[in-house]
């Protein structure tokens, strides 16, 4: 997690990971590809849709969460390489729970995204390794929250 140990993550720390802004190609592309729901893919169909206009995917906006927190991550990584810093090995992450999309993410629309560390502890089935848990979230340009998951990550220990 942003090329720190356990021991250096501190519960209540917030990362800003960066903004995402999702133009109508890439809403249509996307949606093509992974979501093809006809609210996702053109205008027509989406103004008599759930959301009244054409709108992101809801897995658009977790991609770009996720864009956004590997860009992040590999620049705090590049920047304590660079400063001669010993650097933990990157685990994965376990899984997520509380998926939301709390509202709709239209064309247009720029998300920022952040991450929260909520708990830390250590793995008692690997001795070298911990979990680190936080909740993410995404705001558009209003400052609504639209989406959110909590989430953890195994993490290295420095011991």
């Amino acid at each position: 997690m942003i090329g720190l140990f356990l021991e250096e993550i501190d519960i209540g720390m917030k990362v800003a990971l960066g903004q995402h802004t999702f133009a109508r190609q890439a809403i249509v592309e996307f949606a093509n590809q992974f979501d093809p729901q006809k609210f996702h893919l053109n205008e027509a169909d989406a103004k008599a849709g759930p959301f009244a206009a054409l709108s992101a995917s809801g897995w658009h906006t977790a991609a770009g969460w996720m864009a956004c927190f590997v860009a992040t991550n590999s620049k705090a990584r590049d920047t304590l390489q660079a400063a001669g810093k010993h650097l933990p090995e990157i685990g994965p992450s376990p899984g997520l729970t509380n998926l939301r999309w709390l509202a709709p993410v239209y064309v247009d629309d720029r998300l920022s995204y952040f991450t929260t560390v909520t708990h830390k502890r250590d793995l008692a089935s690997r001795p070298n390794w911990g979990i680190v848990s936080a909740f993410n979230e995404g705001f558009n340009q209003h400052g609504k929250l639209v989406f959110s998951f909590e989430g953890a990550v195994l993490t290295a220990k420095r011991s």
